[in-house]
């Protein structure tokens, strides 16, 4: 059972996302504060990750809503048909 939660992912199970796209804009500040890169670089990285996070989150709300429209319309067809 333990390997099996391992492999799916745990506790961090579908936030890969978020967290990947928080430690590339981190890693993008950091490479600008050093010096390694230019500040057209560091914001281009910046709003490239933050858009992949924000459009992971909309896809997120999305899906919800439809569930429960969908949850609804079935509900309402089983009442019908009683």
């Amino acid at each position: 059972m333990k390997i099996q939660k391992i492999i799916h992912g745990g506790f961090l199970s579908g936030h890969r996302t978020y967290i990947l796209s928080g430690v590339g804009i981190l890693s993008a500040i950091a490479a600008y504060l050093v010096g390694d890169s230019d500040l057209f670089t560091a914001m281009q990285s910046i709003f490239t990750l933050g858009g992949i996070y924000f459009l992971r989150k909309s896809g997120e709300t999305k899906r919800k809503n439809y569930a429960k429209s969908t949850r609804k319309i079935s509900e309402s067809r089983r009442n019908n048909k009683r």
